[in-house]
Order: C-alpha cells, then structure tokens, then sequence
C-alpha cells in the first residue's frame, strides 16, 4: 500500500526537512575527554537509535593514550551506557554503530601521526564506503587548535569533502579571535568550519524563527511601536565547581555573553531572512551585530554592571565565596554576574533597550528570553479597575522547562471589574508528548549533513568581540565587580541600573 509524504512542517523537522546525510566518518580529536564520553558519543549513538546515521558511518578517535580499537569501543559504550537518551542500551543498535568505531593514538603537532591518521581513514574509506566525506571535532582545549589545523593541513586532510567542528571560545578577544580565524582559514575554507554553540542546538531556540515568521499575530508587533524592552536572562545555581583556573582567566562576560548570549539577541533581533539557507540566516544574524550601537570604554559603568558571588545559601546549604574557590586568585577581579544594556540602531529597534543578565549563584537555574510589550492606554479602565494593568509579556524558556508563555488582562469572574494577568503557557513535554533532543544531537547531525545554519560564521564571532572588547576594556579601570550574596538575584547594583530606566528585572 502506498503512502503520501508528510509535507514538510518546520516544527516538527526543524529549520529545513530532515534527510539522511552521506556516510561519513566523524574524527574526534580529544576522544578520551569528558566532552566525547558525556557529549558526543551519547549523542551519536541517539541519532543512530532513530535511524539518522547512514549505514555507512564511522567514528575515529584521536587521542595520546594508546589503546586498541577494542578498548575504545568499550570506553565509550560505558559513556553511551551513563548519558545517553535512550535505556537501556539497545544491543543491536549499539552493535551496529560500533562495527564503525575506531582509535589511532598520536600527538597533535606529530605530522608522522596524522599520516597514520590519513592511512587509517583510507582504510575507513574501503571498509565503510564513506568516500572521504569527513568531519573533525576539535574537542579539545583551545591552546591546541591551532597544532591541530596545521597537522590536519599538513597531512592533507582538508580536501573539499572535509568539515571542522571547533567548540568556543572562538578567542578570547578580537584579536586572538581574527587570528584564530586566519589559522583556521589558511588551512579550511570559510563554509568548511562549523564553530559550535550548543545553545544554537536547543528545541527553543531553534523554535524562535519558527514563532516569529510562521506566526502571522507576532511578526508585526516585532519592533519598537509595541515592543518596550527585551530582557534576556541566563541564570546559574552552579558556581565555578573544579573550573576554577579557567573561570578565573575568562569570566561571565567572555563565557556566556559574548557568544551564548548574543547569539539569542541575534535570533530575536534579526530581519526576516528570504530563505532558510544558511547563509541567508547568518547574513541577517550579522546585520544584527553589526547595529548594535557601540559601548565606548567610558560608558561602561552607565551601560554594564558587574558582580562576584559571595558565600550565602542555595537550596539549604552554606556555599562559598567565589575568592575562595579553589584555583581562584584571592584578589580577583573577574566578574560571576554581569548585567548589560544594548541597543540597535535600526529601523525596527530603534529606541528599544535589549537587558542581557547571566550570572553564577543564582537562586534558579533558567534560560529565557522575554519580550515586554507597552502599556496599554489606560483610560478605558482608570476609573472602574482597582488595580493599573499589567503590560504584555511573551517569554521564550529555553532551559530548564522549555516552552512558550503569553501574559495577558483579564477580568475576575464577579461583579466587580477587577483585573488581573493570565497566562497562556505551552510547554514542550506536554505538547509533543517527547523529550527533546540533547542539543549535541541536532547540531552533530547538521554538521554531517553539510548545513552550517546553526554554525556561528566567522564574521559573527568578530563582531561580537568587538562589542565586548570595549566594555572588558573599561572595566579596566572601573571599581571592583559588586559583591552579591550566593542564592541572591545578584548585586543590588543591578536592581539600581535598570530601575533607572523605569523598569525591573524579571524573576523567572
């Protein structure tokens, strides 16, 4: 019996109708890591459980402990057995995949290791048929990126059938970032680097154009005549844990804002693209950033607002101070808070303030974008209504209940017009009926499939650095963050600077 197609339906396939890609064999470097056992190996595996993975699939691990292919295969399974969506372990699926497992043990800035490397591919090529389609994942410290794209130059491994996965941060700076993309250029071109930010990954976030241009009652409510501000929120309950030494040399702004978050100011802010191309979306995400009006070092204080948790109380339990974290400088200055206030100097935005606030210690663990609307006039209920009318929200929730809500008036059931907000909430779970995908899943299976929508190109990344350059650079000379109690929604501070503007943070 025949059956017809279902036509494509953007919610449910994502951005573009789902397809099986070409087999291909997927290099990780840095595979006896954290991020290959927890990450991408369970991610790999999910996909393979619902027959997205071509038969003709193969992974090659890339690391310096020696060990045999047999004993790579069983280090992974045990991450598949912990972390992945799917339990228990399907035998057959499992079998399958790892047939295409493998291991070549090397150094990064040996070139006689990756000629190894580029014997053993060849020997992929034959036995899975994936003709030289590869994709490397750098899963590795950033310090070794650059040894990596060398070698894989110097063995001759970035044909045209090859793609590069590299994980933030894209630099640490403009200019450690437009070095890093001319390493990665000299050797890769352009629509051949994938630079991941799983946040891109995440059903909410890709369901943000979906919402705008699918809806007709949103799109043209999108912009300064109805739209008051923007609040875009990140918030921890999780201090620096065992990424003390880390932590300390980047700090909030470079570990959340700078890429995460901008990347969510770009989906909401952006013109309505012509296609869904890749390019076309990264074109108009662009745009976006390159409005944005710019923060002179001097401005800083009036524009941004830094703190640094100190010990308090979450969930019952006395935690500490970030200056006595372990690996923590005692006289640091690196910010755990930061609350930031942008604009975009265009048409559409012209005049409406963009709030972006992350911070570590916070009372709840929540992602959320929220769209405030105006106030309505307020002469038709002045007189009868015994309290002012709430203004319109749209909140998208990202983590960690992902979903939509509306807040709107309405009238309590009585004799009296009383008046008071509603929402309309539609979550994920009960909607589908599904738990969503790991962020890791759709983002490996486009990047073997060839599609870099939800890539950052390496323009993005520059221009967003150029933003925050400035205001790392009038910190500078700026007081010390402001302390804030652990458990708290941060410095009281932060409160002061957009109440200044009339407003108030939201408490997700």
């Amino acid at each position: 019996m025949q059956t017809t197609p279902l036509p494509p339906n953007p919610l449910r396939d994502g951005l573009t109708t789902r397809r099986t890609p070409e087999p291909c064999a997927v290099v990780i470097f840095g595979a006896t890591g954290d991020l290959t056992a927890r990450k991408l190996i369970p991610a790999l595996y999910n996909l393979a459980h619902e027959g997205q993975l071509p038969g003709g699939f193969a992974i090659v691990g890339f690391g310096r402990r020696a060990k045999s292919h047999d004993e790579f295969r069983a280090e992974v399974r045990e991450g598949v057995a912990e972390h992945a969506r799917f339990h228990p372990i399907n035998t057959a699926v499992w079998d399958a995949l790892a047939k295409g497992v493998y291991y070549q043990q090397g150094d990064y800035a040996n070139a006689g290791d990756f000629q190894k490397l580029a014997a053993l591919l060849q020997q992929v090529d034959r036995e899975r048929g994936t003709a030289g389609n590869r994709l490397f994942y750098m899963a590795t410290p950033p310090g070794q990126f650059t040894e990596i794209i060398s070698s894989l130059g110097v063995a001759g491994l970035n044909g045209p059938t090859s793609r590069l996965i590299i994980e933030k941060p894209f630099g640490r700076s403009l200019a450690t970032a437009r070095e890093l993309n001319a390493n990665l250029t000299s050797v890769f071109a352009e629509p051949q680097i994938f630079r991941i930010d799983h946040y891109l990954g995440k059903e909410t976030v890709q369901n943000i154009l979906v919402l705008r241009f699918a809806n007709e009652i949103f799109e043209h409510l999108w912009n300064q005549k109805y739209v008051d501000h923007v609040q875009i929120t990140v918030a921890e309950t999780l201090g620096v844990e065992a990424r003390g030494g880390y932590y300390d040399q980047s700090g909030a702004l470079r570990d959340m804002v700078q890429n995460h978050m901008m990347q969510l100011l770009a989906l909401v802010a952006m013109e309505p693209p012509t296609s869904l191309e890749a390019e076309i979306i990264r074109d108009e995400k662009v745009k976006v950033l390159r409005a944005i009006r710019p923060i002179l070092p001097e401005q800083v204080t009036k524009n941004a607002v830094r703190g640094q948790y100190a010990a308090g109380s979450l969930a019952g339990e006395q935690v500490p101070a970030y200056l006595t974290e372990k690996d923590v400088n005692p006289e640091s200055r690196t910010e755990t808070y930061v609350a930031l206030k942008l604009f975009i100097d265009n048409w559409r935005w012209a005049g409406v303030p963009f709030y972006l606030r992350h911070g570590k210690r916070l009372p709840k663990r929540a992602a959320e974008i929220a769209v405030q609307f105006k106030s309505p006039p307020a002469v038709l209920f002045a007189a009868e209504s015994c309290a002012p009318l709430e203004t319109n929200v749209l909140v998208i929730r990202i983590q960690p209940d992902e979903g939509i809500s509306i807040r709107m008036n309405a009238k309590v059931p009585g004799t009296a017009l009383n008046i008071q907000p509603v929402k309309m909430d539609f979550r994920y779970g009960g909607s589908f009926g599904a738990r969503s995908p790991d962020a890791y899943e759709r983002l490996l299976y486009d990047a073997i499939s060839g599609d870099s929508t939800l890539f950052i190109r390496g323009d993005e990344a520059e221009r967003s650095w150029q933003i925050m350059d400035a205001v790392l650079e009038g910190w500078k000379s700026a007081p010390k963050p402001f302390a804030y109690e652990a458990g708290t929604w941060g410095p009281a501070e932060a409160d002061a600077f957009i109440r200044a503007d009339g407003r108030e943070w939201r408490r997700p």
